[in-house]
């Protein structure tokens, strides 16, 4: 059992070496990570990619903090670190800690937490660090410090798996690393999304994001239905991206990634929330989604395009609903 700080170290350094290709280095990446959950498949040790996380957190110990800092060389805040950390295994995270808190899926309590999951704090949150367990975590906390391994004595605001869980399988945000990876589902040792279809694999995500922003039941599966049929990975010819098709310039307003699942479905419901308020109706909400709100304002109502026409009713026939 780990028991203190030392202890702590003792095991990062017990887990860098089993992964030497990132130990005292910045560069690991994607790769490194796709043949660890190679290597891992199957295996008994279900924490393997979450250890992986803690030891590329490890590499930046004892940089130190300068807020707003990216450069390791020069200083890093806490989201830096755990942007960077995540970057070096291949997977983009937000840039702020508030963007991080809605990556993943959630994690019911520190209990529950594993090494690797991120914890946050505040509300709205206004730090962030990585588990490493026995309720300590890596952080850059403040001016004056540095990336340092302290113990967690505030309750988090957040918890969030990035990585997978030998029993809850893959989370939606590692199901897009994985595809970036090249790793199949069966690849990762569970069957995680791989034995789910359509709204199933995301269902839990639908729903704490529809009440969450106050939508009606199933809108937000219809949309994903209908924009990718449910798939993370999608791009248009128009260059739309992820499960819910955002544009990139859209998906940089929203401050959102939009091949990340979790960050998707909570920026195309603020997007559908924001226009049933201003419009009055799912329907025309779901015109602005398709065409723009520009294009509602100036034809007062639906525009005349065959696409969103189709489109609105397409999503309201998924839903179950008449025009």
């Amino acid at each position: 059992m780990i028991t203190g700080l030392a202890d702590v170290l003792t095991r990062i350094q017990e887990i860098q070496s089993r992964f030497p290709g990132m130990a005292h280095s910045s560069s690991a990446n994607g790769a490194n990570f796709a043949a660890l959950m190679a290597s891992t498949t199957g295996s008994s040790n279900s924490s393997s990619a979450g250890d992986a996380v803690v030891t590329a957190a490890s590499n930046y110990l004892g940089v130190p903090y300068l807020f707003g800092g990216t450069n390791p060389a020069s200083g890093l805040d806490c989201s830096a670190l755990v942007q960077r950390t995540y970057s070096d295994l291949g997977y983009q995270l937000p840039r702020v800690a508030s963007d991080q808190a809605r990556a993943g899926v959630p994690v019911a309590s520190l209990a529950d937490a594993q090494p690797g999951d991120l914890v946050a704090f505040g509300n709205p949150v206004d730090h962030i660090g990585i588990y490493v367990g026995n309720g300590k975590m890596i952080d850059a906390a403040h001016p004056g410090t540095s990336v340092r391994i302290e113990n967690i004595v505030d309750s988090p605001t957040a918890i969030r798996r990035i990585v997978p869980n030998a029993s809850q399988g893959v989370s939606p945000g590692f199901a897009a690393l994985a595809a970036g990876l090249g790793l199949s589902s069966s690849s990762t040792g569970t069957s995680g999304l791989g034995s789910q279809t359509g709204a199933s694999a995301f269902s839990s995500l639908f729903d704490s994001a529809s009440t969450r922003y106050g939508l009606p039941d199933g809108l937000l599966s219809a949309v994903a239905k209908a924009e990718s049929n449910f798939n993370p990975n999608a791009t248009s010819s128009a260059g739309a991206l992820g499960m819910m098709q955002i544009m990139p310039g859209t998906a940089k307003s929203l401050g959102v990634n939009p091949l990340d699942p979790a960050q998707a479905i909570d920026g195309a419901a603020r997007m559908l929330s924001s226009g049933i308020k201003h419009f009055g109706s799912v329907q025309l909400a779901l015109a602005a989604y398709n065409a723009g709100s520009s294009a509602v304002k100036k034809y007062g109502g639906i525009p005349p395009y065959p696409e969103t026409q189709n489109y609105v009713k397409k999503v309201m026939g998924y839903m179950g609903e008449t025009e």
